[in-house]
């Protein structure tokens, strides 16, 4: 078993470049937009939400109703990463759109779905149910990319002989999906979901207490809670909230990632058995528990085994090769044809919004989007110099994985935005304290992206690999740079593009921060499309997510994707 160069093919046109799909998806994306500024200024002028209440005793409830919609987001987010990131793996066609545009949807901050998702919502169901899931869709859209991106990069780099088994044993692909894509993406699934859930909660105050102009929306949860207590400046309140925060990780650590993880040991890719696995109480009581065998050996194994035969008359036995596609069906260019009239139209009506805006304005944009991607790119750097070593350490050791993995996924859930207003009352005293105070919450809002991928790929590394490389005495240089870092890198290229993802839209919180009724904002993109969003300036909100999302874009349509091509044709375990 070796890091092979080869890789399988995915077509002449492999190398996704910036092209007439990514065109289509950013027209389409302001089509979206142009709707949900339509919508937003045809909406009622106010909207009146349950007080929130900073009283300790209404925590456990508040925790309740958090983890709820934490809960529902992201059972949302795992349909849709199985789904999108197994058609965007496997169909060359639809990969030239589905992978343009998750690199768009992922740049869109979570401020700028306000428009579309509630007031679209709005128009559909009643106001408080509107508002709830809006809240869920929310969380949603802060918890799926990265998981999308990570499923998406283990169905792209499954070894070639473990394809060439699952052909040989004529496995069908509901079996293809069941023991052997889903087992070999389960370590990245189970750190990046971790991942999705401290990228929750970091934006649950965004996400349950949010103003659309003259509308407040307000849903009782600790977001809420610490959204309330940092605008009072209530510090007692906000110390309630975090330690409220803080024992429900722990509790969703025990009960739920501990479990798992020791569940998913069992799908490494090695020879050798781990010197010291992976370890949990509950998952061990559970094993023990005869109400669990009983029901394991009457209900789910039958159905288990009833949903087998199912898939296997429903699904003939072929084995999973990537599609390039042939011609299209009238069928689908019809479809293709009346999708590409409404992008137009749409598209047309946002340019139009769009030239009501001075040029000046647009100064303004250009030099917030520089101002912005200097912060993100001195974020990656300080996060690359710290999550590499530290990440390595934690995922080749578990000793050190059982103590640090839940402090880690502590410290990394803990919205920084309900205790930073504090820090930054501070720093601003300093010269350029503002900007310092930006790229430290950029910083604490994005590095963990990387830091939870570098855990799952040097945990992912084989044991026997590691014990060859102490056979042949290699020392720690040698063996960073033959076995850990090549083995690391389609992790880090994944953990790299969510990272700077992430930073873009923590700009939305870490250029613009209100405490005790106080605003202090600095120049950047971030800063500006907060701003348009609690103005209500629709017009501005547009231009300004639009200018943030085609430079995500470009960065990496430009960059990042030649890393991802890098990463499949090169480095992967085979």
């Amino acid at each position: 078993m070796t890091l092979s160069t080869r890789s399988f093919s995915m077509g002449a046109g492999s190398e996704r470049r910036f092209g007439i799909a990514d065109v289509l998806v950013l027209f389409g994306l302001a089509a979206l937009l142009y709707a949900g500024v339509r919508l937003a200024i045809n909406a009622p002028p106010s909207v009146q939400e349950p007080v929130i209440s900073l009283q300790p005793h209404v925590l456990p409830w508040y925790a309740l109703r958090s983890v709820s919609r934490m809960l529902a987001a992201y059972l949302l987010s795992m349909v849709f990463t199985l789904v999108y990131g197994r058609a965007a793996a496997y169909n060359r066609r639809a990969e030239q759109v589905l992978i343009p545009l998750l690199d768009v949807l992922q740049s869109v901050p979570i401020l700028s779905f306000l428009p579309v998702v509630l007031l679209g919502l709005r128009a559909i169901f009643p106001e408080r149910l509107a508002a709830e899931l809006s809240s869920i869709v929310l969380i949603f859209t802060s918890q799926v990319w990265n998981l999308t991106f990570a499923w998406y990069q283990s169905l792209r780099t499954i070894p070639k002989e473990l394809r060439e088994a699952s052909a040989i044993f004529r496995l069908n692909t509901w079996f293809q999906f069941k023991t052997l894509e889903l087992p070999f993406a389960a370590i990245a699934l189970v750190w990046n979901s971790m991942m999705s859930w401290a990228g929750g909660w970091f934006f649950l105050m965004a996400a349950e207490i949010f103003t659309v102009g003259e509308q407040d929306y307000r849903l009782p949860g600790l977001g809420a809670y610490l959204h309330e207590a940092a605008n009072q400046g209530n510090i007692t309140a906000i110390l309630w909230g975090v330690l409220a925060l803080i024992l429900t990780i722990l509790v969703l650590d025990q009960l739920v990632w501990r479990p798992l993880m020791a569940w998913t040991e069992r799908f490494k890719l090695e020879m050798v058995e781990s010197d010291n696995p992976p370890t949990s109480w509950f998952y061990d009581l559970l094993g023990r528990s005869h109400i669990l065998n009983w029901l394991n050996q009457r209900i789910f194994t039958p159905l288990d085994e009833a949903l087998d035969a199912r898939m296997a008359r429903w699904f003939p036995p072929k084995p999973i090769k990537p599609v390039n596609g042939g011609k299209l069906t009238p069928v689908e260019i019809l479809l293709g044809l009346g999708l590409l009239g409404i992008i137009l139209y749409g598209a047309t009506q946002a340019f139009h919004l769009l030239f009501s805006i001075s040029w000046s304005s647009w100064g303004v944009i250009a030099l917030g989007v520089g101002a912005t991607f200097l912060r993100v790119m001195i974020s990656l750097i300080i996060a690359l110099a710290w999550t590499i070593p530290v990440g390595v350490a934690i995922g080749t050791n578990p000793r050190l994985a059982s103590f640090f993995q839940p402090l880690v996924q502590v410290i990394a859930s803990v919205p920084a935005t309900a205790i930073f207003p504090i820090f930054v009352l501070l720093l601003i005293q300093l010269p350029g304290g503002l900007n310092l105070s930006a790229v430290l919450l950029m910083l604490m809002g994005t590095q963990w992206y990387l830091l939870f991928n570098v855990i799952a790929g040097a945990s992912a590394i084989p044991q026997d690999l590691r014990y060859t490389a102490r056979l042949i005495h290699l020392n720690k240089w040698e063996q960073w740079r033959t076995l850990i870092l090549p083995a690391l890198f389609p992790y880090l290229v994944t953990g790299m593009i969510t990272a700077s993802g992430g930073a873009w839209n923590a700009s939305i919180v870490s250029e613009y921060i209100t405490f005790g009724g106080r605003v202090v904002k600095t120049l950047g993109i971030g800063a500006l499309i907060t701003h348009s969003t609690a103005q209500g300036d629709y017009s501005m909100l547009l231009a300004s997510t639009l200018a943030m999302v085609v430079t995500v874009v470009l960065i990496n349509r430009l960059f990042w994707r030649r890393m991802y091509l890098l990463a499949e044709e090169r480095y992967r375990m085979e």
